[in-house]
């Protein structure tokens, strides 16, 4: 059951989108690409922000933390004290190259926790493969195509489909950055907050996606190659082409 804070309205025929970011120059960045003025509104732990706009949706921004825990956290206090159509894990991350270069925006078709089982004699297996739950969420794929072709058609550098994995550490050499690969050939990017925020999508019943764009290649850990500013740029730029009332619409079918 969903709990509204004091005030709170049902979310309007033309929809809410929650985005859910780690840190607030990501979500300074998500803003910069909306149309409308932003307004903070009152949340647990803070950092929430809507902006209002004149013929479509309501977007609410969320700066949540770092990681799978912190995300979830923030995007299950944030859904329950207002009423979403879908929630999306944006921000900057690693891209898998060569599938996701340096300045390209990654739209996920599946949000995996890649590091999420345990170690065995045969090697790693995660908790689906354990029997203790699920390490993946499959996005509307509707959707995901409204957006990637939006996208493409709006931001100036490449925009990719694939699978982004959650981990809770970063890939730091190029042995893990091949482990990982091996495991899931479908990944275009590296990240810490997607499945949390899935996770809690999914409690409260309501579609998830993942959107990301590469600041570094993953792999050996190199600070001086690594390109915020350009990602955080390609995020302001992949929100401000994001058909937001479309997307929602397709969201709901599903």
């Amino acid at each position: 059951m969903t709990v509204r804070l004091p005030g709170e309205q049902s979310a309007p025929e033309r929809g809410r989108l929650l985005v859910v970011v780690a840190v607030p120059a990501e979500a300074e960045a998500v803003l910069r690409g909306l149309p409308g003025s932003a307004e903070p509104l009152p949340l647990p732990g803070g950092g929430l922000h809507r902006t209002r706009h004149a013929d479509g949706p309501e977007v609410d921004v969320l700066a949540a933390g770092v990681g799978p825990a912190a995300a979830a956290a923030g995007a299950s206090a944030a859904l329950a004290a207002h009423r979403y159509d879908a929630v999306v894990s944006a921000g900057i991350a690693g891209g898998f190259a060569p599938r996701a270069p340096i300045g390209a925006t990654v739209l996920a078709t599946a949000i995996v926790a890649a590091d999420l089982g345990a170690e065995t004699p045969e090697g790693f297996a995660d908790v689906t493969e354990l029997g203790f739950g699920t390490v993946r969420h499959t996005p509307p794929p509707t959707a995901v195509a409204l957006a990637a072709e939006a996208l493409a058609a709006g931001t100036a550098g490449p925009v990719v489909t694939g699978t982004v994995l959650t981990v809770s550490t970063v890939t730091g050499s190029a042995g893990r950055a091949a482990a990982l690969t091996a495991r899931h050939p479908g990944a275009a990017a590296e990240a810490m907050e997607g499945f949390g925020v899935a996770e809690a999508a999914a409690r409260h019943g309501v579609p998830a996606f993942e959107l990301r764009t590469v600041s570094n290649p993953v792999g050996p850990r190199d600070r001086a190659a690594w390109r915020i500013g350009e990602a955080l740029a390609a995020l302001e730029r992949a929100f401000a082409a994001l058909p937001c009332p479309e997307f929602l619409k397709e969201a709901r079918r599903g």
